[in-house]
């Protein structure tokens, strides 16, 4: 029996590489969360957005409740996830993002 109900989601090549950010940026207004992915590297004092992801907060909520989960997960597995004192790149004074 086929479920008509159930979702297709298509994944394109160039989407299915993924892109590497190492920094996210979040802003949010009454109605839509903004996260800014960032590529920082060592030595380069720019940083490039590459890509950005614009939500609704309960979407937002949904994220963080499943990544929670999926942290717990990992950490089951794997063991807990160290963060250092101090992150490893500096925040970003007086981001402005272009919401």
């Amino acid at each position: 029996m086929k479920n008509e109900n159930q979702l297709q989601i298509e994944l394109k090549e160039e989407v299915a590489e993924g892109t590497y950010a190492n920094l996210a940026i979040i802003a949010h207004s009454s109605s839509e969360f903004v996260m800014d992915f960032v590529r920082m590297m060592p030595g380069v004092a720019k940083a490039k957005v590459k890509s950005r992801i614009i939500m609704t907060p309960e979407h937002a909520k949904r994220l963080a409740l499943a990544l929670h989960d999926n942290l717990m997960r990992y950490e089951a597995q794997f063991g807990e996830i160290n963060l250092p004192e101090r992150p490893a790149f500096p925040q970003a004074p007086g981001y402005k993002g272009d919401a």
